[in-house]
């Protein structure tokens, strides 16, 4: 999608960060095409990444092209305004904030320029994300094999400023060793061209030269004080002189001066394009999961499997493991690598185009585990699918350990440091030890192939955090010098380990590295306070989180206290749901479980972030609109909660609830808007398109006896253009059709159960279900309705359907919730509650057929003070898959019997589906046919989104979410019969692609044997 290009107000800009930003603003405005955003919200949202710090920017400027970052630093350079290139805003230590003007590549910068498939090499832009090159080069058997954990949103411009490294650097090496060159600009504005030094022009080889004195005058003070390990990333790469990495940093020994600015976290240069080293793709891997009954063990044993040649060795330790069970998406996969409850697992891949000769590998590890005492110790995984399910639980190991509810959250500053894998038993020991000494402890995973094990003691910087992280930093770094290891061995200096460059390597090549800096930046342009004069890493008026940090007094609607809670650092319990002190009642401390990884950013798989796939915006992204309404909930932002500017970053959210699930913390952003929209209605109002749309349930009964007039906006000519005019409705999307023949209308005809018919067959232990017909199913679509009680009554079930004591049909009250009108949806709720706790009761399952409904009674209830009966409820509600699947496996659905199908069937998932799991029983269920092929597509959300796809003002965005995957794969399978159980699913896919979708209820009874 191409937004249009954001032009901030000058006026504003003056007003609020002076006549210089303002100054700074418009030239930007008027001498480039990018996106220029200087307004508060914006330079939140980048004043963080995924570290504890927050620097708030000068401004942001996103450009369109190269022309646009070439005239960016022109202009920046003669204002004196410091200049801070950043990718997907990831980085740990703090290397992507600063007091300058941030330079977003990612969003256009993102181009693969030339790929030489027999040469092996790849030149691309800086924005590129990693997985977005490796799908381009997969085709060709190729891939660029720094394989970091956030590939899915890691940039390759943000990688080689960091230096990043991956699983399987123990093969591959790190990134200073796949890079070939670097293009770019220097601080002053000339262009270079870093490679080969024999390749070099004459700025570039001056430069080379400078170092390279520079590295034979200090070559004694490199032999003694830098690190022999592969996992060495910091300060700048002066050693290319004279190698002391344990892998040489080229294939031929010859020097590359585009390593110089590996590493270099983009004080030296500003990235225009790399040359890439790729890598043929192994054509089959397999993985051995050692189970270890002692942490200790496990990293005594690392030294001994990297013998075997594996390519990729990483641990995963107990508390990891227990985290990743108490996520629904991550259970099923770690438990089938476990015997019983290991202290600790080393996932050991071997890859290579040989199977055979890898599987002898394999059976070669788990006869090392025999010599070492530990037989019976492997889980054998010789297939590619339950590796690719392990690996994504290993990938997001950060981010679950970031899952901790409290302040008190692992802090990021020791985490990566590496020593020699002969001391690693020793070196964790130790930290573990120095851990305890103040009251905290620590949770271990990642790279035991090359000793960089991630570890994060669990601090609150809020109160005694910082005092407790220089002390544990003091102590860690003597065990790092006693073991001969390097302090910064991944994720780069930053803010935190910047001060520590001058400890690493002693004074004199600290200086050295400072004259690399004066050489190349003279002017100190280029992200300044990194590697050279960076500040303490304790400095409090760095952190996101300081002390003293407080949020706004505010009341919410919904129940947000269980994350109103605090944590013991040693235990990780959590103290009583709402003992927090969260001012918020807990929605401050549930927005604050963000910790900006950026996984959010993500393309491949999954649901979230549908309006980030389409907008590229930090601002429409989950990691954006929590920092947002972080900075609203901590008085950041002028106006509060409810302001235009928290209006404005959940305008695109459609509440979907991928983060709900996808996100490895949890952030369920539309729960948060739901929150937002109550509390923006309750100060002020509720628009009339609004109303109209949350009332709908109370029209349908009025509509449905006269559907030729509610129908006459679509066939009058002009009237539906009055409706975008006067209600913002887009007259370019037909409405649902009003009819006379409503569920409730064909109901008679139906052999339906009584109240007192379907108690009293659960009573003697008969088949019975109570059927829940929403507003949409009942009154737009009453064939799905008609259709379930069909199946159901053929597998021999007494169905009820439940009307109201004031014969109303129940209501979840979700168009309410979307409206705002919280307490009206409450109403709603308890009468629903009411209606269905009879049969709850009795045990009998209220069965549901729109998911955005029925997922409403376990989800949105549970939160809205309904008391025990909504929890009972929620334990008894179930889709009308959920419920088919699960009467089928008990053998209670013998008596269907259905025919053969006759076309495959293509399976769109509604959001709420996947964010609840529960789309294996679609597909589960449609396989009950005979000779049924079914396929899912493989999409995020359609875009429909309730009334968010028939607003004008969305609609262009809805379409666009619907073209990127869903659109495409229903058009090219015309042969295929589409399934889709989301109402508004199926109004897009009509819409869009002129193809009618089923309800899985109507494909099974279509099927159905006379």
């Amino acid at each position: 999608m191409q937004t249009a290009v954001s032009r901030p107000d000058i006026d504003a800009i003056r007003r609020s960060a002076g006549p210089e930003a303002a100054q700074l603003a418009q030239r930007l405005c008027s001498e480039t095409r990018g996106e220029v955003m200087f307004d508060a919200a914006a330079r939140g949202r980048y004043a963080t990444d995924a570290s504890i710090y927050q620097i708030q920017p000068v401004g942001v400027f996103v450009p369109t092209s190269v022309d646009d970052v070439h005239t960016a630093l022109a202009i920046a350079r003669e204002s004196h305004t410091p200049v801070l290139s950043r990718g997907g805003g990831t980085s740990q230590c703090g290397q992507t904030t600063g007091a300058a003007l941030v330079i977003d590549h990612s969003k256009h910068l993102r181009r693969i320029l030339h790929v030489d498939a027999d040469a092996g090499t790849a030149e691309v832009e800086p924005g590129l994300v990693l997985d977005h090159l490796n799908a381009a080069l997969k085709p060709q058997g190729l891939w660029f094999p720094v394989d970091v954990s956030t590939s899915a949103q890691a940039t390759l411009g943000g990688m080689a400023g960091n230096n990043s490294c991956g699983s399987r650097s123990i093969a591959y090496g790190n990134m200073v060793h796949n890079v070939l060159g670097i293009d770019g600009w220097l601080a002053d504005g000339s262009h270079v061209a870093f490679g080969p030094v024999d390749t070099l022009g004459a700025r570039e080889k001056a430069i080379a030269d400078f170092v390279r004195e520079l590295a034979l005058a200090h070559r004694g003070e490199i032999e003694a004080h830098w690190p022999k390990v592969l996992r060495r990333v910091a300060g700048y790469n002066l050693d290319i002189f004279h190698p002391q990495n344990e892998r040489p940093y080229t294939q031929d020994g010859s020097v590359n001066l585009a390593h110089l600015l590996v590493g270099s976290e983009g004080t030296l240069a500003i990235t225009e394009r790399l040359r890439l080293q790729l890598a043929p793709l192994p054509r089959h891997k397999v993985l051995g999961v050692i189970n270890f009954a002692s942490f200790h063990t496990a990293m005594d044993s690392a030294q001994h499997i990297v013998t075997l040649g594996p390519s990729a060795v990483e641990l995963v330790d107990r508390t990891m493991i227990e985290l990743a069970r108490a996520n629904p998406a991550f259970r099923p996969v770690i438990e089938a690598a476990l015997i019983g409850k290991p202290a600790a697992i080393l996932l050991v891949e071997f890859s290579g185009d040989d199977r055979a000769a890898l599987l002898r590998q394999l059976q070669q590890l788990v006869a090392l585990m025999g010599d070492l005492g530990l037989p019976g110790s492997v889980v054998e995984m010789p297939d590619e699918a339950p590796q690719k399910a392990l690996w994504e639980v290993r990938k997001a190991g950060l981010n679950i350990m970031m899952s901790l509810k409290g302040d008190g959250k692992p802090v990021s500053f020791i985490e990566d440091c590496a020593v020699p894998l002969v001391h690693l038993a020793a070196y964790t020991d130790a930290l573990t030890e120095v851990f305890a000494r103040h009251g905290t402890r620590g949770t271990w995973y990642a790279h035991a192939s090359v000793g960089t094990l991630h570890v994060r003691p669990i601090l609150d910087m809020r109160r005694d955090g910082a005092a407790k992280m220089r002390a544990i930093a003091e102590e860690a770094s003597e065990l790092v010098r006693r073991f001969k290891g390097a302090y910064s061995g991944e994720h780069g200096d930053g803010l935190c380990r910047g001060e520590w460059i001058r400890w690493q390597f002693g004074p004199k090549l600290d200086d050295a590295l400072r004259a690399i800096k004066q050489q190349l930046d003279p002017s100190n342009l280029l992200n300044p306070g990194k590697i050279i004069d960076p500040p303490k890493m304790d400095d409090a008026s760095l952190f996101r989180f300081p002390p003293g940090y407080r949020t706004i007094p505010l009341t919410p609607v919904f129940d947000w206290s269980a994350w109103n809670v605090q944590n013991d650092p040693v235990t990780e319990k959590t103290t009583a749901p709402g003992s927090g002190g969260d001012a918020t009642g807990g929605l401050a401390k549930a927005v604050e479980m963000c910790n900006n990884n950026g996984h959010c950013r993500k393309f491949d798989a999954g649901t979230m972030c549908p309006s980030y796939r389409v907008t590229r915006d930090e601002q429409h992204l989950t990691r954006g609109r929590a920092n947002t309404l972080r900075l609203a909930l901590s008085g950041q932002l002028e106006g509060g909660f409810t302001s235009d500017a928290v209006g404005d970053a959940l305008d695109l959210c459609v509440g979907c609830k991928g983060c709900k699930r996808d996100c490895p913390t949890g952030v369920d952003m539309a729960r948060m808007k739901l929150e937002y929209t109550a509390q923006r209605a309750a100060s002020h109002g509720v628009s009339l398109l609004d109303r109209l749309v949350a009332r709908l349930p109370d029209i349908a009964p009025l509509a449905s006896r006269l559907p030729w007039l509610f129908n006459l906006r679509d066939h009058i000519p002009g009237a539906a253009a009055l409706g975008e005019r006067w209600l913002g409705l887009s007259a370019r999307r037909s409405l649902p059709r009003w009819r006379r023949d409503t569920f409730t209308a064909q109901a008679p005809q139906l052999a339906l159960a009584s109240r007192a018919e379907v108690l009293a067959a659960a009573a003697s232990g008969n088949n019975a279900a109570v059927l829940f017909v929403d507003t949409f199913n009942g009154h737009f679509e009453s064939e799905n309705a008609r259709d379930a009680v069909r199946v159901l009554q053929a597998a021999g079930y007494a169905v009820h359907v439940a009307t109201q004591a004031d014969g109303r049909a129940p209501c979840c009250g979700r168009t309410l919730l979307a409206a705002g009108m919280a307490e009206q949806a409450k109403q709603r709720a308890r009468a629903l509650l009411d209606t269905f706790t009879p049969f709850v009761d009795a045990g009998i399952a209220i069965v549901g057929l729109e998911p955005s409904c029925l997922l409403t009674l376990r989800d949105e209830h549970l939160v809205m003070g309904l008391g025990d009966a909504a929890v009972r409820l929620a334990g008894q509600a179930m889709l009308f898959e959920e419920f088919v699947a699960r009467e089928h496996r008990a053998g209670r659905f013998g008596t269907l019997r259905l025919h053969a199908a006759t076309r495959p069937m293509l399976v769109h998932g509604h959001c709420h589906q996947k964010a609840f799991g529960v789309m294996p029983p679609v597909l589960e269920v449609l396989r009950l046919i005979p000779d049924a092929q079914v396929e899912s597509i493989e999409s995020s959300c359609c875009g429909m989104a309730g009334a968010f796809g028939f607003e004008a003002r969305h609609h262009d965005v809805s379409m666009q979410m619907a073209e990127l995957s869903l659109l495409p794969a229903v058009r090219q399978r015309p042969d295929a019969l589409i399934v889709a159980d989301g109402t508004s699913c199926r109004h897009q896919i009509h819409d869009g692609a002129q193809r009618e979708a089923l309800h899985v209820a109507r494909v099974l009874a279509q099927h159905l044997r006379d």
